[in-house]
């Protein structure tokens, strides 16, 4: 089944009037029904499924039952169900009100903003509505206005009929005026902030409240232009893209239509009748029907007299990325664009000492004020990708655990969520370097990839068919947890002889101690092994070896197209690839006369991590 037939959730609200009730047919058994939802997933006011399996279930029911596949891929950037579709109603005149834009009501209100169109089913002979100023004024100006009971002086007011459409981005000060019917696509919010109500009272006999500051802090004081195009569409934006059908039952009378997995469509039957049908099933439909076709669908059919808004999402205009890298010294903050190039980032110290809901939200806090200052919305933001050190629970957005930055059963997706209201990912930070370098360094003409990173520990991430392997369970691949040398020495994990403890920077710097008595860097310690220092010599070959060993297991049981080294050790370059390739042809299960892959060091460095956490989205 992939048409589904929705009933809507009901608004009584006081400027409401019984039209859609007794022309529209929309079941309702109150005097005043003001607004019909008919494609929700709002808490507030949810539609209804009536046919089918899902019968008696809610929209948001069904799409959590089939996965949010039913929405399609153009949908995967937004974190809830991206739209909310409606008739109004206008008796009386609606309040003068205005919506907030994202980053302002999901900071003030835990819900997205609101940007929306109007489509004029019908209106009044001398019908109007404001849309904005007649001319810029001030912030001074709008509250004394408003003090003053003044506005209306202000506010442009625009004469309407059948068939009119106007655009109200948020910020956008607004309002419907009476003996008005409207068709309204909008974002899914139910974030309205009234400025000028005519003094009227609720149904507990008090007025209605008013949201003067909010509406001072989100209101752009300037006129709007009205005719903006979005031709071949009735509307065009990020959120929503509407198209008209018009039947006229004789020289148009049947509609062939498509749906891709890149998008659902919703068909919202203005006026008419007909029917719909696709290969399984065939519905009819009426003036005020509603309808929700799954992405993928495929073909469908709208047959007889009739005019509808179609509605479907498109792909986001110059979407950017946000890749958070977490580590256990710093943490780098990045903004992507499609082509995996970083437009900039930021850098500043992971503070350990800190709780991780405050660390959480000092990354938060910065990456907003990074966006602030390139000037993207986030409107523009089609998700963030965070790299965490530790073992990463992706499905459920939870650190499980991370000795690094003594983290246990964080939400960080949820925290994060707070300051970010985006899809957000995660994956363990040495998985998110390997998938940057796969997706656009060293490996990006590979499909298998294997990354070891050489830092304070042992990291690995593991790319395979292009995609980072973790298994069924949580927590990934540990590449630097497998044991090398029985019963060697101690590692952080707690066992013996693991890799980490014999191929990190810290195993490096312990044997040269051991061999010197010196405490020397990496640095130092290839350099005085070049130089002839025999004992460093030793400690590097050993090194070496002990790497080679690693590498050679990895290759042995993945058998990947290239092995990548990455981290501070890795900057040594050819020192290390050359005796590590031989020892992989002379260690490797068949030898040359297998096919080995080349050893080769990450090209994209500390951004590496930034990118790869990007690629998530």
């Amino acid at each position: 089944m992939s048409i589904l037939k929705l009933k809507p959730s009901c608004k009584d609200y006081l400027w409401g009037g019984s039209r859609l009730r007794e022309e529209y047919g929309i079941e309702y058994n109150g005097d005043v029904l003001a607004e019909a939802w008919e494609l929700s997933c709002h808490p507030d006011g949810p539609s209804y499924i009536t046919n089918g399996t899902y019968a008696g279930k809610t929209l948001q029911g069904y799409i959590d039952a089939e996965g949010k596949k039913v929405l399609g891929t153009h949908c995967r950037r937004f974190r809830d169900f991206p739209i909310l579709t409606k008739f109004i109603d206008a008796k009386d005149n609606l309040s003068i009100q205005v919506h907030p834009d994202n980053r302002y009501a999901l900071k003030n209100e835990g819900q997205y903003g609101k940007t929306e169109m109007w489509y004029v089913m019908d209106a009044g002979e001398n019908a109007f509505l404001y849309y904005g100023f007649k001319k810029e004024i001030s912030k001074e100006e709008f509250a004394q206005r408003i003090r003053e009971d003044t506005l209306l002086e202000a506010l442009n007011a625009v004469p309407v009929q059948k068939g009119d459409v106007l655009f109200i981005e948020s910020g956008t000060i607004h309002a419907i005026g009476k003996d008005i019917l409207i068709a309204e696509i909008q974002q899914n919010s139910n974030i309205t902030y009234r400025v000028y109500d005519y003094g009227r009272v609720g149904k507990d006999g008090k007025k209605r409240d008013l949201h003067i500051e909010k509406a001072l802090a989100v209101t752009k004081r300037v006129p709007m232009i009205r005719d903006k195009s979005s031709y071949p569409h009735v509307a065009d934006c990020d959120y929503f893209t509407v198209d008209k059908l018009n039947l006229d039952g004789k020289v148009m009378k049947k509609m062939e239509g498509n749906v891709s997995e890149e998008s659902f469509a919703s068909i919202l039957i203005l006026d008419g009748q007909g029917t719909i049908s696709d290969a399984g099933e065939t519905l009819e439909f009426k003036k005020g029907d509603s309808f929700f076709l799954s992405a993928g669908s495929g073909k469908y059919t709208v047959e007889g007299s009739c005019d509808a808004l179609i509605t479907t999402i498109r792909e986001k205009a110059a979407p950017v990325r946000i890749g958070i890298d977490i580590s256990g010294a710093d943490t780098k903050i990045g903004l992507v664009d499609i082509h995996q190039k970083v437009i900039t980032g930021i850098e500043m110290k992971t503070n350990a000492a800190c709780t991780p809901e405050e660390l959480i939200g000092e990354i938060g806090k910065k990456t907003l004020r990074l966006l602030e200052q390139q000037g993207i919305a986030m409107d523009q933001c089609v998700g963030a990708g965070i790299g965490v050190p530790g073992t990463i629970d992706r499905k459920n957005g939870v650190v499980r655990y991370s000795n690094n930055i003594k983290w246990e059963n964080i939400e960080i997706v949820k925290e994060m969520g707070h300051y970010l209201p985006i899809p957000i990912k995660i994956v363990n930070d040495a998985d998110c370097a390997a998938l940057g370098e796969a997706v656009a360094g060293a490996g990006k003409e590979c499909q298998d990839v294997i990354m070891i990173t050489l830092g304070t520990g042992v990291g690995g991430g593991i790319i395979l068919d292009g995609n980072i392997y973790e298994g069924k369970g949580i927590g990934g691949s540990e590449l630097g947890h497998m044991v090398i040398v029985e019963d060697g020495e101690p590692c952080t994990c707690g066992r013996r002889g693991c890799l980490e403890a014999y191929a990190s920077a810290t195993a490096l710097i312990r044997d040269a101690k051991k061999n010197t008595g010196k405490e020397l860097t990496p640095e130092e310690i290839f350099k005085g092994a070049s130089q002839g220092d025999a004992e460093l010599k030793k400690v590097v070959n050993l090194y070496i070896r002990r790497l080679g060993v690693g590498i050679v297991n990895i290759v042995n049981i993945f058998r990947p197209q290239l092995v990548l080294l990455g981290g501070e050790i890795s900057g040594q370059g050819e020192i290390l690839t050359k005796p590590l390739t031989q020892i992989m042809k002379e260690g490797c299960f068949g030898g040359e006369k297998g096919e080995l892959p080349g050893i080769e060091i990450a090209a994209l460095g500390n951004s590496a991590g930034m990118i790869g956490a990007a690629s998530l989205i």
